[in-house]
């Protein structure tokens, strides 16, 4: 029995290191849910009611270096993926100058130069600028996404919250948007990032959490985005190297458990 578990040992050991590996290099992926009233929302930049953007997920986004903090809540339904970018500690209000921008990698294939597959989307607080990019498979870090027409069901606006707000009745900068999947195309794995930029310490804020801008550029390479999950297909607690885990764990389980009623079964005849 001894010398059947020893495999069975550095399997697990195996497993361990993997997990543990994955874990520390990389940023657990964004979870985004589906929802069934997301095509109500009226799309002025903050929470229009106390409701509005609640049948979505939620991550709180926390930055250790100051201290700042971001509510990102995410949702997909019908032919669009929606998004609120709350950032509750910037309540220093610049129009014109604070700004936000999500980006996609629609294949997730982490290219080191961004493709035609990688699409980024970006607005202006308080103003009707809003702009859509595409990856242009160039090694120039300014010259990497090109700017392209919006398309018609492009939405995204930023302005000042209000009383209605979730996390704080003191005024921040919010932004919103609605990307049409027929610019993405659907899958239920996108490479993602997000970088919100606070006009006023003209710091710009990222998640992942790692990636740091060059140069005040708004732009970085997909090979260091995150992952944004639809969990329709799968179980949304999990992760899925702890689910690959687990799985293996149940397998041990249920081989060990017939083995020894194997063993007990043979002894006793």
């Amino acid at each position: 029995m001894r010398k059947n578990l020893k495999p069975l040992s550095i399997l697990f050991m195996f497993l361990f290191f993997y997990i543990f590996y994955e874990n520390v290099y990389a940023e657990e992926p964004i979870l985004i849910t589906l929802s069934s009233n997301l095509d109500k929302v009226i799309f002025d930049g903050k929470w229009t009611d106390p409701w509005e953007w609640k049948q979505s997920s939620y991550n709180k986004l926390y930055f250790e270096d100051d201290g700042a903090m971001i509510h990102l809540r995410t949702a997909h339904q019908d032919n669009s993926i929606y998004i609120q970018i709350n950032f509750e500690s910037d309540k220093t209000i610049n129009k014109g100058f604070d700004s936000a921008m999500v980006c996609f990698d629609t294949k997730n294939d982490k290219t080191i130069i961004p493709q035609d597959d990688d699409y980024c989307f970006s607005t202006i607080l308080d103003t009707k600028k809003s702009f859509s990019y595409q990856g242009n498979n160039s090694t120039e870090i300014n010259n990497s996404f090109i700017r392209i027409p919006n398309d018609k069901n492009f939405i995204a606006i930023g302005t000042a919250s209000d009383k209605f707000d979730r996390y704080s009745k003191v005024p921040h900068s919010s932004y919103e948007f609605k990307i049409p999947l027929d610019v993405l195309g659907r899958s239920d794995n996108y490479g993602f990032y997000i970088n919100i930029f606070d006009g006023d310490s003209e710091n710009h804020y990222t998640w992942p959490y790692e990636i740091k801008s060059q140069n005040s550029n708004l732009f970085s390479s997909p090979n260091q985005w995150g992952d944004l999950v639809s969990p329709d297909k799968s179980l949304p607690e999990f992760h899925y190297s702890i689910l690959f885990f687990v799985l293996v764990l149940m397998i041990f389980f249920v081989t060990t458990t017939r083995f020894n009623l194997f063993k007990i079964h043979i002894f006793r005849y």
